[in-house]
């Protein structure tokens, strides 16, 4: 399969109180370990998808800015799809430092023609460590014109299309899903 992958950085890291990508997680920028993950996958190309250009991005990885005004990983997954040249798109979130790039590239290899893989751990999707088609673009650029932000909806929306298709984290994986939100998750 042919991927395109996304690191998603365009949260506001209020709870953090400052710009998550750039905090320390075993001595590396969260940006720096994302990355790194998903050049383990050798994607076909790599965006950085956030609000503004990062100072900290790599010269040789393009920045894809959010659909304005940014409705937070949406506008980034809906900005970026239309971008790659690949059949599908691994989207990462940039505070999701457990995240292994096995991990990811199992759930590349559940992926078929015109169709992803979320992650589902309970009764929650997890879309922001999955795998999109390209084919969902519009489902994401029509979300966003009616004014409905939430993933958990759209992941509904695109399973009953037969555009996702859900695999169950089980009980080991779901530490691979912990985000750092805030100062205390770092404790």
């Amino acid at each position: 399969m042919n991927i395109s992958a996304v690191l998603l950085a365009g949260g506001e890291s209020r709870r953090m109180g400052r710009d998550k990508a750039t905090l320390l997680f075993h001595g590396r920028p969260f940006w720096q370990i994302q990355l790194d993950l998903l050049r383990k996958l050798q994607p076909e190309e790599i965006f950085v998808s956030a609000r503004t250009d990062p100072v900290w991005r790599p010269a040789d990885v393009p920045f894809v800015p959010d659909e304005p005004p940014s409705r937070g990983p949406l506008s980034g997954l809906s900005a970026t799809l239309p971008q790659i040249h690949a059949d599908h798109l691994v989207a990462l979130a940039i505070d999701m430092p457990f995240m292994t790039p096995e991990y990811l590239r199992s759930l590349c290899d559940q992926a078929g023609p015109s169709q992803g893989v979320v992650p589902m751990i309970g009764d929650r999707a997890e879309p922001l460590a999955a795998i999109y088609p390209k084919c969902t673009h519009l489902d994401l650029v029509a979300a966003l014109s009616r004014e409905e932000f939430s993933l958990q909806s759209l992941v509904k929306k695109l399973l009953l299309s037969d555009k996702l298709r859900l695999v169950k984290a089980s009980k080991e994986d779901e530490r691979l899903f912990r985000n750092l939100n805030e100062p205390r998750d770092f404790i």
